[in-house]
């Protein structure tokens, strides 16, 4: 099916969430799925699978965190990035999808992976009314017990910290500091689809496996020796599993 590919930059709060729109060319107003990637990660990451959607007549848009990211273009320091700024740089992606004629408003789909499914599920729970089904891809639900576990105490946060080759700033630290995503995640009650490895070395399988108890609607696929970064097969999977996903 033939689509468009647009350039598509959204202004809010001060600075713009930078992203990349796949749109079906003509037809009924289509479903769409929002891709968050992961820390230091940027829009292209999940672009094969939004290839893919949009031969299928489904809408993407592949948003590149602002600060979320050294590979990205964007209007806001790595120091100053928050699990909160991004959830506020995808409920913006989230509205503005919406105002487009193409695309199904009530058929809008969230999918995250690792830092992005946790803002995913985070923004789901707040935002359900307007999020038709969400996918999970080895959610990073453990980051606030790994900070605490590296800053026992506020004191200990320095105003700077560097991880795997980008800086946060101490606002990223207190962000999560007191932030149970499972006291909270459990309030979206539509379905949940939840893809993850049994040899993830980053986000333990216990995380999602609880996540599926917590949800009232969900299941968890565990993709066998799969780690923190499908292969390419694997990545194939979870494309025909979200296909599925948004299709039934």
């Amino acid at each position: 099916m033939k689509y468009q590919t647009l350039s598509v930059s959204i202004p809010h709060r001060g600075r713009a969430v930078d992203g990349i729109l796949r749109i079906p060319a003509a037809g009924a107003p289509s479903p769409a799925v929002i891709f968050s990637h992961g820390y230091n990660g940027s829009a292209r990451d999940f672009s094969p699978v939004a290839e893919a959607l949009a031969e299928r007549g489904i809408a993407s848009f592949c948003l590149d965190f602002c600060g979320g990211s050294v590979h990205a273009q964007d209007t806001l320091s790595t120091v100053d990035m928050t699990i909160k700024t991004e959830m506020q740089d995808l409920e913006a992606s989230l509205d503005r999808l919406k105002e487009y004629d193409g695309i199904d408003k009530n058929a809008i789909f969230l999918f995250g992976g690792s830092q992005g499914g946790l803002v995913s599920a985070l923004v789901a729970a707040e935002r359900e009314r307007d999020v038709a089904g969400l996918v999970l891809l080895f959610p990073a639900l453990c980051i606030g017990d790994n900070w605490r576990e590296r800053y026992p105490s506020e004191a200990d946060i320095p105003d700077e910290t560097e991880l795997w080759g980008m800086k946060l700033g101490k606002n990223f630290f207190l962000s999560v500091r007191n932030l149970d995503p499972f006291a909270l995640i459990g309030r979206y009650t539509k379905r949940v689809l939840i893809l993850h490895g049994d040899a993830d070395d980053v986000v333990p399988l216990s995380y999602s496996e609880k996540a599926e108890t917590i949800y009232p609607d969900s299941e968890l696929i565990v993709f066998h020796g799969e780690g923190h970064g499908f292969t390419e097969s694997g990545m194939r999977d979870v494309t025909d599993r979200l296909l599925r996903f948004v299709c039934r």
